[in-house]
């Protein structure tokens, strides 16, 4: 059993046993809480800190814990309906609604019920985590003198002079900004590049939580479709004719959720186009490291063969970390880098230096290409078991691409005439979903991919987000008894061996 789960099952029972004692009634000390409950004092500790925080008990040092007085009779709630005119008919000129609708970020963030297996997850599992690197790294930077002081605005200048190189080119530190993480990098580069109303082309399919931030900020998206090889660059041109859009979003690496990597002669059109049209493009470099072991050289990031400040390039430390691990760079070249800054200043003042240090530590262990090294090969074995469970039980959900970095496989379900078509078409996902999760699996449905109408139904798998090959293996099969509740009788179907 690990600590967490020790935790949290020891909260629990203290938490049934509180009716034992009077209100400001005293606790059992923690040496007869390690005994009679047979954990550690680290456990004990963190439990009795749970149930502080949800107002159960209170912690006082020399004394011990006691059980917390009720609280008095909270206020009736209030009436806040009318804030749904408010937020909706303030009579400003915004071309596009302003409300948000993050349920394609959550699905990716939220935590399955227990037992359901985490197809849907947006992270790496603890187990591909580097949790003793980040937790020396963290200790480390604990102890370099001022790290509890104010850090530069723009970051820790040996963190932005690392993130200049890994972008390579002639990027400098001076052209980097250090950010929390890089969905936040993305908002600051929106808001930056974009005024309320304006176009924004992006990838189709594309990241939700891209579409959210540009939907929050009053933009409107507009879809230009990618292929194997990325975006097609004719569609782009003829966006940006069309809209009048100054600014793309793409992902040139492991794009998600296709997996695709922009074909090379496609780069300097890419650029191209977009410095013909007076556009920014915003590169979201979110998975660089998590190339799997087969995929060969990496093409650099776009904003490492662009002189012209045409790329504001993003990248992250998160995904190949942890959730909590949120350190990115946002970095630009010309005047608009003052625009981020500014921005981010107002927004967020600065990342905070502890994070920052820790950053720098993690970094330049030894520690850090070792685990690298170790990430990429398991995350290839993962792909190739799930690939080849989905071709031995789900034939027929197509997998035109097999990608050979990032974390997740992205399947079109049946279309096109017949029974197949009907029951996982329009509504289909949200049907075969909801039939996962009774299963005992949790998918990510593909509709929130699409800011428009989409071609056809699809279901985004994560292979990273589960303990293992096995897990892997049994989701696929819970999967095909998902398919078989959803699909006519008439489908085909593979029996289970």
């Amino acid at each position: 059993m690990n600590q967490r789960s020790s935790v949290g099952e020891l909260a629990e029972r203290l938490r049934q046993d509180l009716d034992r004692y009077p209100p400001g009634g005293k606790l059992p000390s923690s040496r007869a809480l390690v005994e009679r409950f047979r954990v550690s004092p680290v456990t004990v500790s963190r439990a009795l800190a749970q149930l502080a925080a949800e107002g159960l008990v209170i912690t006082r040092p020399g004394a011990g814990a006691f059980r917390a007085r009720p609280r008095a009779t909270e206020t009736p709630a209030g009436d806040t309906s009318w804030q749904e005119v408010a937020l909706s008919a303030d009579g400003t000129p915004d071309l596009v609604p302003r409300t948000v609708d993050a349920s394609g970020v959550i699905v990716s963030l939220a935590a399955p019920p227990p037992g359901v297996l985490e197809f849907n997850g947006g992270y790496p599992h603890p187990s591909l985590q580097p949790e003793r690197a980040m937790a020396a790294a963290l200790a480390r930077a604990g102890r370099r003198p001022g790290v509890w002081g104010r850090p530069p605005l723009e970051g820790l200048p040996e963190l932005r002079e690392w993130f200049a190189r890994e972008i390579g080119g002639s990027m400098t530190a001076a052209e980097v900004l250090i950010a929390a993480g890089g969905q936040s990098a993305l908002a600051t580069a929106l808001r930056a590049l974009a005024p309320p109303g304006a176009p924004v082309l992006v990838e189709s399919p594309t990241y939700p939580g891209m579409l959210a931030l540009a939907r929050a900020a009053g933009l409107r998206p507009v879809p230009v479709p990618v292929d194997p090889d990325g975006v097609r660059p004719d569609l782009l041109a003829d966006a940006f004719r069309a809209s009048g859009a100054r600014v793309f979003v793409c992902q040139p690496l492991f794009q998600n959720p296709t997996g695709a990597v922009l074909a090379a002669d496609r780069r300097t059109e890419v650029l191209r186009i977009a410095r013909e049209a007076g556009a920014f493009v915003i590169e979201d470099d979110f998975v660089r490291r998590l190339a799997h072991t087969d995929a060969g050289p990496l093409p650099r990031p776009l904003a490492a063969d662009d002189p012209d400040g045409v790329v504001v390039h993003v990248g992250s430390l998160t995904k190949a970390t942890s959730p909590s691990f949120r350190v990115s760079a946002l970095a630009a070249r010309g005047p608009v880098l003052e625009r981020l800054r500014a921005i981010q200043v107002v927004d967020s003042f600065f990342v905070p230096r502890p994070l920052q240090e820790a950053a720098l530590e993690l970094v330049g262990s030894p520690a850090w290409p070792r685990h690298l090294r170790a990430l990429s090969a398991e995350l290839k074995v993962r792909r190739d078991t799930m690939t080849a469970a989905l071709a031995r039980h789900l034939p027929e959900l197509a997998l035109p691409h097999v990608p050979s970095g990032g974390y997740h496989l992205w399947l079109r379900l049946p279309d096109g005439t017949g029974s197949a078509s009907r029951a996982l078409g329009s509504g289909g996902e949200s049907a075969l979903t909801a039939a996962g999760l009774r299963a005992g699996v949790a998918l990510t449905p593909g509709r929130p991919y699409f800011s428009a109408e989409p071609p056809a139904p699809h279901l985004r798998l994560s292979f990273a987000a589960v303990a293992g090959t096995a897990e892997i293996t049994e989701g696929v099969r819970r999967l095909r008894a998902a398919c078989d509740e959803v699909l006519p009788a008439k489908t085909p179907r593979r029996p289970l061996p």
